[in-house]
């Protein structure tokens, strides 16, 4: 089978998206798999690339010239194809599934996934509505509200609005602590943890540096869990965890640079709530309109057990240490079976 795979992008989360990938390029079957990698600069260049994938995770492969040429996708349905530009020649490449890579803007947002529908080019994930949605943080607690599921309360700051209104409105509404995030950055870019009114003002500020729209949501105090989601119309949930981070929220250097948190899988907490969160999961994602894969995370209220949805993430962490093909792998789907799983349910989705 062709196969592309495509890694970078132009959102703050490049560097993971390179770790990612290169997780996923060393364990997806050989002799199963024709694979092209295309690697999107920081800048949005694009090139194939066809050099050592052990230059991909730091950034070196963009100096390698000698095995990078430029490349788009033809949006030319009849085409379905990757234009690979040399000088005066253009190759054609016809992949039959694209792999994307890619996390945060532009590559998990529904933009590329529009690009996808327009080649006619099967790809593995979410469509462009549940990517769009999925992505924006404001959006998606919209459509979990209309699907009854439970959340955190919010408050939603947009560039212009009076921020000293503003800030009134989520002291009377949330209190502190609370949590700032931008609408639509993953990987906790941007997100910020405000005790008072001098750092909620600093934090929201932060936040607009990353996107227009600012979310603030009150605090739970609970135990943090993620389940994995997997499938078309059928989708199943597979094993709940736990992370427990050693710092005070689970940010940016905790995901990918502090190795003291722990991810505890399974979960400690009881198996009827495990059902619970796994029976959430899925109503999320089918409430998105999902298809592929989510990993969908959640909050355990101490004080009740009650569970909160706090998130979906619509193309998960990849990474060795990521805990979406952990959760799967703790149910006897091994990472290169989980990908083979992926690529099967890219070739089988219908629009």
């Amino acid at each position: 089978m062709k196969l592309c795979v495509i890694f970078g992008g132009q959102s703050p989360e490049h560097e993971v998206s390179r770790k990612s990938v290169t997780s996923v390029i060393n364990n997806l079957n050989k002799d199963k798999y024709d694979i092209d990698i295309i690697g999107i600069t920081k800048d949005g260049e694009w090139f194939l690339y066809d050099g050592d994938v052990k230059n991909i995770i730091g950034g070196e492969w963009e100096s390698d010239t000698a095995h990078k040429r430029h490349a788009v996708i033809s949006p030319d349905a009849k085409d379905r194809a990757i234009l690979v530009l040399d000088g005066d020649k253009t190759e054609k490449l016809h992949p039959d599934v694209i792999f994307p890579v890619l996390h945060g803007e532009y590559g998990e947002d529904g933009t590329i996934q529009g690009l996808f529908e327009l080649s006619h080019i099967p790809y593995v994930g979410m469509g462009v509505l549940a990517s769009a949605n999925g992505m924006d943080k404001i959006y998606s607690k919209m459509v979990f509200a209309m699907a009854g599921i439970p959340q955190a309360n919010w408050v939603i700051c947009r560039r212009g609005d009076d921020a000293e209104e503003k800030m009134n409105e989520i002291e009377e509404k949330l209190g502190y602590p609370c949590f700032v995030k931008p609408a639509c950055t993953g990987s906790s870019v941007g997100v910020g943890k405000a005790h008072d009114r001098g750092e909620l003002k600093k934090a929201i500020e932060n936040a607009f540096r990353f996107d227009r729209k600012v979310l603030v949501e009150e605090n739970i105090d609970g135990h943090e869990v993620e389940c994995a989601v997997l499938g078309n119309d059928e989708p199943k949930a597979a094993e709940v965890g736990e992370i427990k981070p050693t710092v005070e929220f689970y940010d940016f250097d905790a995901k990918y640079n502090d190795n003291s948190t722990q991810l505890q899988i399974p979960a400690e907490i009881p198996e009827e709530t495990k059902k619970k969160i796994q029976e959430y999961a899925v109503k999320a994602f089918k409430a998105l309109d999902g298809q592929g894969l989510t990993r969908v995370d959640f909050f355990v209220k101490y004080s009740d057990g009650s569970v909160i949805l706090n998130e979906v993430n619509t193309l998960p962490g990849f990474t060795d240490i990521s805990m979406y093909p952990k959760l799967w792998n703790a149910v006897g789907v091994g990472y290169g079976e989980l990908l083979d799983k992926l690529i099967e349910l890219a070739q089988t989705r219908i629009k």
